[in-house]
């Protein structure tokens, strides 16, 4: 089977999905790039049985290949996927703190400098339309426009990486996000940052976390003195 290994990958992720609470029965979807389209999670299946075959591959046609139905949100995985070359992984989720704010219409902004985890000084909540709808997917490209994630109104929340891994990470990170601004609302109004110092951030997080290849370093070193 083509692509068996995105497969198996893009399965385990939607299961730490709901172990991690992000999604409970057979809500939310996921995808990821593969080849000149993507592969997707089928609609109305739980996830603790999914096998390779249930995976549905997808152009960015809108065509599907294979025995099940994609996710009916497919629209905005591969407007997403089409229009942002960087993303190679879709989720979607629907964890209770983000889809709490969601509900509210509320984005999550600058109250903690962990917001610019998403690409940006906030966290926008996008304008409500029907689940599957091309108007959907349309007001999701408009709240990740600079950013990786965003909010859906009445609905849940989208989070986009290079990979699943990532993805899946950045999701964790948002759904955390999301509790805390609801905690520090019920305690009163958070302070915001300046933007001037999310900016900063912003500019530090693009290289947070890598290390160095101290191994490489050592290599040119040795070579330097022979």
């Amino acid at each position: 089977m083509a692509h068996d290994a995105l497969r198996r990958k893009l399965i385990h992720t939607t299961q730490e999905m709901a172990r991690l609470g992000l999604n409970i029965g057979t809500a939310g979807n996921a995808s990821v790039r593969a080849g000149t389209g993507y592969l997707i999670t089928p609609t109305g299946m739980d996830y603790a049985g999914l096998r390779p075959a249930d995976i549905t591959a997808m152009d960015f046609e809108g065509r599907a290949t294979g025995r099940r139905a994609p996710s009916s949100e497919w629209p905005f995985h591969g407007d997403i996927l089409k229009a942002r070359a960087e993303f190679g992984a879709v989720l979607h989720a629907h964890p209770p703190h983000a889809t709490a704010l969601a509900c509210l219409g509320k984005s999550i902004p600058a109250f903690h400098y962990m917001v610019a985890v998403a690409g940006g000084a906030d966290i926008r909540c996008a304008a409500y339309a029907t689940f599957g709808s091309r108007a959907l997917s349309r007001h999701a490209l408009a709240a990740l426009k600079g950013r990786t994630a965003c909010l859906l109104a009445n609905h849940g929340m989208i989070a986009c990486a290079a990979d699943l891994d990532a993805a899946l990470a950045l999701a964790v990170e948002v759904e955390n996000l999301a509790r805390q601004y609801l905690l520090a609302l019920s305690a009163g109004r958070p302070k915001i940052l300046p933007k001037r110092e999310m900016e900063k951030v912003v500019k530090l997080f693009k290289n947070y976390g890598r290390q160095p290849d101290r191994a490489a370093g050592r290599k040119k070193t040795r070579r330097g003195k022979t």
